[in-house]
């Protein structure tokens, strides 16, 4: 049987420092699963974090990047996707997670849990503010989930893979 694959999705330069922890500690949490992790690839912000914090857990990690070189990707990738499609690749993202966790927001990171909903897939939504948890919520009920910690979005990917 093939290992999940779960895609992290946040800010890059944007990301706050409290962001980025957050997405080391998610990256860490599923390398130590055994799960494949997946982000945009770029060395920014919650891309990079998710991936370093899976990287030092010894995890798989794969990312989808914008451009046609890997110029500006995380040295924590293992399995560079080379697009050539900048944000377009989000839809690439989505299709190929399991589960999406969104670790921070903004306008990327919306279109992605958009694309998740709209795929059918299921999303956790860690440490929103309410005005974005209802937004989402609405589009998707259920397949939305809302978490505080790290430990909570892991437990929620488990009981939605078995």
């Amino acid at each position: 049987m093939r290992s999940p694959i779960i895609g992290v999705m946040g800010p890059g330069e944007t990301a706050s420092p409290r962001t980025c922890e957050i997405a080391f500690l998610l990256g860490q949490q599923i390398a130590q699963q055994g799960w494949i992790l997946l982000t945009g690839g770029r060395a920014a912000g919650v891309m990079d974090a998710a991936s370093r914090g899976a990287k030092q857990a010894g995890g798989l990690t794969i990312g989808i990047l914008p451009g046609t070189t890997e110029a500006g990707m995380s040295e924590a990738i293992d399995i560079p996707i080379l697009t050539g499609m900048d944000s377009a690749r989000n839809h690439i993202n989505i299709l190929t997670s399991t589960v999406i966790i969104a670790c921070g927001m903004g306008a990327g990171t919306a279109s992605e849990v958009a694309l998740a909903l709209k795929a059918q897939k299921p999303v956790i939504l860690i440490q929103v503010n309410r005005t974005t948890a209802e937004f989402f919520r609405q589009l998707g009920g259920d397949r939305v989930i809302i978490v505080e910690q790290v430990d909570e979005a892991i437990d929620r990917i488990r009981q939605i893979l078995s």
